[in-house]
């Protein structure tokens, strides 16, 4: 990927982390995962700059707290089968 390409995608990322937030609640667990793989993929480039990987950094962060939080969700609604045969809350 050339210098101007790698620069343009970058800045076309950055311009979207302003609604970033909006846009994390419509992530399933699996979109979410894709991004924080093609996040981690952004900072291994060796075109990135510090000012792209700590963004990047950012925004994987954010990622790994919604998938976090979600996970910890699903958790709590997780039903299981005690020694009595009674469901209880996980």
């Amino acid at each position: 990927m050339g210098k101007d390409t790698h620069k343009k995608q970058c800045e076309e990322e950055t311009a979207g982390e302003k609604d970033f937030g909006e846009d994390l609640e419509a992530l399933s667990l699996e979109e979410a995962f894709e991004r924080i793989e093609e996040t981690i993929g952004r900072l291994e480039e060796e075109e990135t700059t510090l000012e792209e990987s700590f963004l990047a950094y950012q925004k994987g962060m954010r990622l790994l707290q919604y998938c976090n939080t979600k996970i910890d969700k699903v958790e709590k609604l997780v039903l299981k089968i005690g020694e009595d045969g009674e469901l209880d809350e996980f």
